[in-house]
């Protein structure tokens, strides 16, 4: 696995919970009551993987940014 995550959020499948940014503020914020992810590259994060299992409508996907593989949701 490579040092850092892609993180990337499906802006048309997300419905705004917020469960994401509650869960990772220093992840993900609320822009247009949709769900942005702060970077696009991060290091690993529990709080990452976290937000997109969380996520009620798996608007959120986490990969390792050199394989692809996914991270989350599991």
């Amino acid at each position: 696995m490579s040092g850092q995550w892609r993180v990337q959020v499906d802006r048309d499948r997300c419905i705004g919970s917020g469960l994401c940014a509650g869960t990772a503020p220093d992840h993900f914020e609320l822009v247009d009551k949709k769900s942005r992810p702060l970077r696009d590259l991060v290091d690993p994060s529990e709080d990452v993987s976290d937000a997109a299992d969380c996520c009620p409508v798996e608007a959120i996907l986490v990969t390792d940014a050199t394989t692809g593989t996914t991270i989350a949701p599991a």
